[in-house]
């Protein structure tokens, strides 16, 4: 499971989860390492882990300190309390809840519009994201100022300030 969610968390594109019922344990921790997390108003979850007596995995006591705060993680592993949807998008972990029969267009709709955008973009976007966590502000300042010039050169970016200035939409290939 653990290389599961390393493969989530480096992966270059944008991974969304979509969640319909619960999530649970190991379930959760899948969706908590993807990018944007929907979920059906019906959806919860569940750090289970304390109710069997085991100790959290699947990096979940990397990920939930990062997206909800150390206080808030300690009370959903320790307390194991099912969680519902509209309060983990209230604690910040789901992007959307959404009614159950508009999951799966939401979904549809917010997949289309990452891959019709400019994904080398979004992929050193969620790199640098993803390593602001773990390094000091001048060195993400730093890696911030390569990428700009990196991405600067990319025939992505000359699309993007061409279409800004010919007031058309882009049309991204990529590179």
């Amino acid at each position: 499971a653990i290389k599961t969610v390393n493969a989530i968390l480096d992966c270059e594109v944008p991974v969304i989860a979509k969640v319909q019922g619960t999530a649970a344990g190991i379930g959760a921790h899948l969706a908590f390492a993807c990018d944007l997390v929907y979920a059906s108003e019906n959806a919860k979850f569940i750090e289970v882990f304390a109710r069997r007596a085991l100790a959290a995995d699947g990096l979940g006591t990397w990920l939930l300190p990062r997206l909800v705060g150390l206080q808030r993680a300690k009370e959903l592993i320790l307390l194991a309390e099912d969680i519902g949807a509209q309060r983990a998008y209230e604690i910040g972990l789901v992007a959307r809840v959404v009614p159950a029969d508009q999951l799966d267009a939401t979904v549809a709709e917010v997949a289309r519009k990452l891959a019709d955008g400019p994904t080398r973009a979004h992929a050193v976007n969620k790199w640098l994201l993803n390593r602001s966590l773990d390094v000091d502000r001048a060195t993400i300042a730093q890696e911030e100022a390569w990428m700009v010039d990196v991405m600067g050169r990319s025939l992505d970016s000359e699309e993007g300030v061409n279409s800004f200035i010919e007031k058309r939409d882009p049309k991204f290939r990529g590179y």
